[in-house]
């Protein structure tokens, strides 16, 4: 006998009167922008971290992680879009991944956990993509006025500056077209990072290529398990649902074409930076490459014109990579100030939305001045934030919904990556709290120094 049909949670009739859903998660989009939009949220500055991953797991177990990752998180995003696309088959189309969750699981705390987690990644990646964009800044202006007054906190106020007048692009949809450009800023600085350290390599200034891990057993548990970490926030990005909900509807099947998309981009950039920045400096590889590039002592092992160009792509593209993540944010203010009765840009929706955003941004910019080893602090974040997202919720919510037999080898696969990612998970956020203690006595607030 065929189950009667469940009420929608969250119906049609809700969405029409939910601002957040009918504009900042306008349904508008095809394929291709779901594709621009997840290789914005993947693809980042993150990947010149690849060769420092590589120095604390080496060639054999670098590749092995970087691949399985990929492997992992591919598969698990597809698990993610055949939920949504069961739960919009059924009648209940989610574009939000805290709706899901609480709908799929039954738990009411789930809904809150799920938007306490989003805020606290989408936030920190919101911080850090305007401190990077400060640095970058300073790093511009040092090499041209090399005695130069400004600090640090001040390139950070004109990043904030843009990212207040970049935030009032009213829906997700609108950045589309800067997407297609963040994608085309970072195979543009990864194929500029990769010349140079083939050129660095060959360079008679070159560091030696000495590729041993380091020589205490219990150090090289951490790093590599802080490597493994790495690997997963890069990967990570927990905004999957939100991304296909700017898809026109029906969305089944067209967010595989989007991720095939993203990781065709993401099999060209992250094994080409991994792979030549390693080979280049080896265990002398630093956090960021373009570091190793600009030694503090010795020549560039690049010309200045490409390491120029390579930070003025990442720079771009860090305010892409700050737009996608704030519009969660966004959804969630807009839904409690907005009117979706009125029009879009009426006065009664431009006037909240114009203030809300510049405060949300000033206070990401006023954190990212503040704390300028935020990047230790979000490494904690990532672990915690990233790992129940995008690696375990999509098995468990795909087991729920699809129920696949016990005895089956997708059940158990599943299973087995919960139970992987989330021992993982602890091990990734306890050697990041290792790493922040050891940092501690470089913190200082509003510092023109970013802590390494």
């Amino acid at each position: 006998m065929a189950q009667p049909t469940q009420p929608d949670p969250f119906s049609e009739v809700r969405r029409d009167s939910d601002a957040g859903a009918a504009f900042v998660l306008e349904s508008k989009g095809e394929w291709w922008h779901a594709g621009f939009h997840l290789t914005t949220a993947i693809v980042g500055p993150t990947i010149l971290t690849l060769p420092y991953v590589f120095r604390g797991l080496g060639w054999g177990l670098g590749f092995t992680c970087l691949t399985v990752m990929g492997f992992v998180t591919f598969y698990s995003y597809y698990l993610m879009s055949k939920v949504l696309d069961h739960c919009e088959k059924a009648g209940r189309r989610h574009i939000r991944f805290r709706e899901l969750a609480a709908d799929v699981l039954g738990s009411g705390w789930m809904f809150y956990f799920v938007i306490f987690i989003q805020t606290a990644i989408n936030t920190g990646v919101g911080i850090g993509a305007i401190l990077l964009a400060g640095e970058c800044l300073q790093i511009m202006y040092s090499d041209l006025y090399p005695n130069g007054s400004l600090k640090l906190y001040e390139f950070i106020a004109m990043v904030t500056v843009v990212m207040i007048v970049l935030s009032q692009l009213p829906t997700f949809h609108s950045l589309r077209h800067i997407n297609l450009v963040s994608l085309l800023l970072s195979l543009g600085y990864t194929f500029l990072v990769v010349g140079a350290c083939i050129n660095a390599g060959f360079s008679k200034n070159a560091p030696p290529k000495d590729y041993s891990l380091e020589s205490s057993k219990s150090a090289r548990i951490f790093s590599g398990f802080t490597s493994i970490s790495i690997i997963a926030a890069i990967f990570g990005n927990g905004i999957l649902p939100e991304i296909q909900a700017t898809l026109a509807p029906p969305a089944t099947g067209k967010m595989v074409k989007g991720l095939l998309m993203c990781y065709s981009v993401i099999f060209v950039t992250f094994y080409s930076a991994a792979v030549s920045g390693y080979w280049a400096f080896g265990n002398e590889s630093n956090s960021n490459i373009l570091k190793s590039l600009m030694p503090d002592n010795g020549p560039s092992l690049a010309p200045t014109s490409v390491i120029g160009l390579a930070v003025v792509f990442v720079l771009l593209q860090l305010f892409a990579i700050g737009l996608v993540y704030s519009q969660v944010a966004f959804e969630i203010m807009e839904k409690k100030s907005a009117d979706v009765k009125q029009g879009l840009f009426s006065k009664r929706n431009l006037i909240p939305r114009l203030i809300l955003r510049t405060l949300y941004m000033m206070f990401c910019g006023f954190m990212a001045a503040m704390l300028p080893f935020f990047g230790d602090i979000n490494g904690v974040v990532g672990a915690i934030g990233f790992i129940p997202l995008d690696f375990i919720l999509p098995m468990l919510l795909y087991n729920m919904t699809h129920k696949p037999p016990k005895t089956s080898i997708i059940y158990w696969t599943n299973i087995s990556i919960m139970a992987v990612f989330t021992g993982a998970g602890f091990m990734g956020a306890f050697s990041s709290t290792r790493k922040l203690i050891l940092d501690a006595n470089k913190f200082k607030l509003f510092s023109s120094d970013v802590v390494d």
